[in-house]
């Protein structure tokens, strides 16, 4: 499940109010705080697992995620961007997607990176991000939505 959707349940569940955070993560807004909210969601499922077992969690996830699956599959809450990708370049292109780093900067506390995402060798897309990870999705994102663009194009010529 996609990590806005975490948060989300994270969010309604009041998680936040029991995470100890730096005063700079308890500032974050927007995706930040969504990725603080949706990996301590995951941490909690974890810790459930090892507490208490396969059962509980089960039941856990019954009661808190699956309750949302129409919701899920509707909005393809299910895949985070470089899922998606990598699912279109195997089916489409044959080809996986590589990221690779461009540029870091910032100082060690605060860096910000910006990662390109490469199919066949070629830069595709960009995305930058506060983390490696943030950034690839951001690249993911971008190379999507540069995908979608070709496709459209290529529907039309063909009409």
């Amino acid at each position: 499940v996609k990590g806005a959707m975490l948060s989300r349940i994270a969010n309604d569940l009041e998680i936040e109010e029991y995470l100890f955070l730096s005063r700079g993560e308890s500032k974050s807004e927007g995706k930040s705080r969504q990725l603080i909210l949706a990996n301590a969601f995951e941490a909690l499922i974890g810790a459930i697992y090892l507490d208490q077992g396969y059962k509980v969690t089960t039941e856990f996830i019954n009661k808190y995620i699956i309750i949302h699956l129409k919701q899920i599959i509707e909005n393809k809450l299910f895949l985070d961007p470089k899922s998606h990708l990598q699912e279109l370049a195997q089916e489409q292109k044959s080809v996986t997607p590589v990221y690779k780093v461009l540029s870091e900067h910032g100082p060690d506390h605060n860096k910000s990176f910006t990662v390109g995402c490469y199919l066949n060798n070629d830069l595709i897309g960009e995305g930058s991000g506060s983390s490696k990870q943030t950034a690839e999705n951001a690249a993911a994102s971008n190379t999507l939505e540069h995908w979608t663009e070709v496709k459209s194009q290529e529907q039309n010529l063909n009409h």
